[in-house]
């Protein structure tokens, strides 16, 4: 589906000092300098995948997607996307797929009504009436779309943009979809909507999904694979409990037995009958059999360490 090859972004920027000298003197003679947005990057995405795509700000993750999608020529590098280079915009590339940006969901005229924008959304993709109608009841009722229908866009909040976003891009059924922050923005309601249906529509349509997020529950919930890029440059590349178990080397124990004592291990965590032990990852099993032959346990769950904090590690020190 996607095969990136030495793909490079590099931005030429006006730079100057401050100070209106130095102002007049960039009329005569300005001065530029390189900004890497991405730096050689390469990577196969297969058909049916849902992969993470994450990073700090500023890490290349959107300018990435942009060339993806063909909104931005690369510097340097190989592409191709369903067959197609990307940049070229070729109708038959442009119908297999979308890119929905949380911060501007729905484009066009504002004054439209929901159905008129599916509509008009239906001739653009050139959709025959019956699967139209088809894709329209089924979008409705998945993203609960019905109240929403007879509304002009501009009256709508960015939870309802939001799905009505996801309905526009998938009325034409494209294969591949391209996410840029999909909840951003959005409330706790709204967005376990949008990764309920997100995981509804990957699993009921095979369709290949390439997903950028800040927020790890959007990544956790949706992907099992990983790419996670920094500086422009991949720095990994593989599945979310590989990367936990690579640099986390604990699991947490986390125990309740109300009216025990436990005093042993590394607990970083105590309160009202529960315990949170943090164990290595090879003395999991043993020190489980010894809590539940000692101890009276109403109940035990051993977990992985938060996500965001393993992120951050990588953000901080790197992937060795």
């Amino acid at each position: 589906m996607v095969r990136v090859e030495g793909l490079t972004m590099t931005y030429r920027v006006p730079v100057r000092a401050g100070g209106l000298g130095a102002a007049l003197a960039s009329v005569v003679r300005r001065r530029y300098r390189d900004v890497h947005a991405v730096r050689e990057i390469g990577f196969d995405i297969g058909p049916g995948e849902v992969v993470g795509f994450i990073g700090p700000n500023g890490a290349g993750k959107t300018t990435t997607m942009k060339m993806l999608a063909g909104l931005l020529h690369p510097t340097a590098g190989h592409v191709d996307v369903l067959g197609y280079t990307p940049w070229q915009r070729r109708t038959p590339f442009l119908k297999q797929i979308a890119l929905i940006r949380g911060s501007q969901p729905v484009g066009g005229s504002q004054e439209l009504t929901v159905l008129d924008a599916l509509d008009y959304q239906r001739l653009l993709y050139d959709v025959p009436r019956g699967d139209f109608t088809v894709s329209l009841a089924g979008l409705t009722d998945l993203l609960e779309l019905d109240p929403l229908l007879d509304r002009q866009l501009r009256a709508l909040s960015l939870g309802e943009k939001m799905r009505v976003g996801l309905a526009l891009a998938l009325l034409y059924r494209p294969r591949l979809l391209f996410l840029d922050e999909p909840t951003l923005g959005l409330d706790v309601s709204a967005t376990a909507t949008i990764r309920r249906f997100l995981a509804a529509h990957a699993e009921q349509t095979g369709a290949t999904i390439l997903l950028t997020s800040h927020y790890m529950a959007d990544v956790q919930s949706l992907c099992r694979r990983l790419m996670l890029i920094d500086d422009g440059r991949i720095q990994y590349d593989g599945s979310l409990h590989e990367l936990s178990a690579r640099l986390s080397p604990f699991k947490l124990i986390r125990v309740h037995a109300p009216g025990a004592d436990i005093s042993f291990g590394d607990i970083v965590e105590r309160s009202e009958g529960t315990w949170v032990l943090r164990v290595p990852r090879e003395d999991v099993a043993r020190v489980t059999a010894h809590l539940l032959s000692t101890v009276d346990v109403a109940d035990l769950a051993v977990e992985e360490p938060a996500l965001e904090n393993v992120i951050d590690r990588v953000y901080r020190e790197g992937v060795s």
